[in-house]
């Protein structure tokens, strides 16, 4: 056994020597605080001018990290939680960070993903659809559509990129909460960016309410889904650049079952905006929506945004818009967390907005 203990010895001294190996991590604090106020008018004395908490941008903060393990592989977190800048209140006091609360890994493979998280079209696409990545009162895209957001039980993969072209992947699993197995939400996406030129196209369908997996959503129009309701969404944007100035392109389709109203429309935008140095953005922003049930339930937005720098971290903005509604349409214009006035059917809306926001 003489031989065992002096090897055993010998492997021991050798371990004590060698330089210990860690890995290379690290966790960033980060948010975003908006606040402002906005005025909107329907007619008669439907009227109010109000303090509201993410014009823009949602208020939230959040932990994201990463750690390097090694071989070019990355272990990633990130939890992020919504409030009011207003109130201080948490979105949804129940829960701990009700935006995202995900593991994954990354590497020459990609990114998978697991756990709440955006999904891919919220995430990716929206930035594709119109300057204000589809946020404020200036956006028909955000003022016309439904969209899932996010949803929980969710496995993702990002690819890498090849020549410009990459592809995200989604699915959400149905759990005991929401009262079933299997999967409750899809979505991919598909975008190609080369110089000035960004084209993007997703579909997604999901259980609604909650996407069948405890996410969030939004409905456009003050509809409301019925018991199991399934929302479907096509979305596909383009924009070119040309010098200061960028032209976009978005449309949009959507169909949600077990609805009373109003979920079954096509939109169609085109905006264009202008760089006036490098603090101040123009944007314009005009939307169609069609109502496809043959009730001519139309409408049709102008939205007017302006954004101005006053450092890396903070900017000024001012977001205006005008909704002209047909027959029962009653399309309102809400903030990017914020709703908006409830409107009489067939009657137009109009509403200005000025909002500070702040990054860390």
């Amino acid at each position: 056994m003489k031989w065992f203990t002096t090897l055993a010895s010998g492997v021991v001294l050798s371990c004590a020597a060698a330089p210990p190996v860690f890995a290379q991590s690290s966790v960033t604090l980060y948010g975003v605080l908006d606040n402002g106020f906005v005025y909107q008018s329907s007619g008669g004395n439907n009227s109010a001018i109000r303090a509201v908490p993410g014009g823009l941008f949602a208020t939230r903060y959040g932990f994201k990290g990463s750690e390097d393990i090694g071989d070019g592989l990355h272990v990633n977190f990130q939890l992020e939680q919504a409030f009011s800048g207003q109130t201080g209140a948490a979105t949804n006091p129940a829960d701990a960070f009700n935006r995202l609360a995900f593991v994954g890994v990354s590497g020459g493979f990609g990114e998978v993903r697991f756990g709440l998280q955006n999904s891919p079209q919220y995430d990716v696409l929206q930035a594709a659809m119109d300057p204000s990545w589809v946020k404020s009162i200036a956006s028909p895209m955000n003022n016309f559509n439904g969209l899932i957001i996010r949803a929980n039980n969710g496995i993702s993969y990002y690819t890498p990129t090849f020549g410009g072209l990459n592809a995200k992947f989604m699915v959400a699993l149905r759990d005991p909460t929401t009262g079933g197995n299997g999967v409750g939400f899809y979505n991919v996406v598909i975008q190609y960016i080369n110089g000035p030129l960004n084209v993007a196209a997703g579909y997604e369908r999901g259980d609604e309410p909650g996407v069948g997996a405890g996410g969030s959503y939004t409905l456009a129009g003050g509809a409301a889904a019925g018991p199991g309701a399934v929302l479907s969404v096509f979305n596909a944007g383009a924009s070119y650049a040309i010098g200061a100035n960028r032209v976009w392109l978005a449309y949009h389709t959507e169909n949600l079952t077990n609805t009373p109203k109003y979920m079954q429309h096509d939109v169609y935008q085109i905006s264009d905006s202008y760089q006036f140095g490098p603090a101040a953005l123009l944007s314009l922003m005009y939307g169609y929506l069609y109502d496809r049930t043959g009730k001519g339930n139309n409408a049709q937005q102008l939205g007017l945004l302006f954004e101005y720098s006053l450092s890396k971290s903070t900017e000024l903005y001012t977001a205006a818009g005008f909704i002209q509604n047909r027959n029962q349409a009653s399309y309102t214009l809400s903030g990017t967390a914020y709703s908006g006035l409830a409107i009489t059917p067939g009657t137009d809306t109009r509403g200005i907005g000025v909002g500070l926001v702040h990054k860390f």
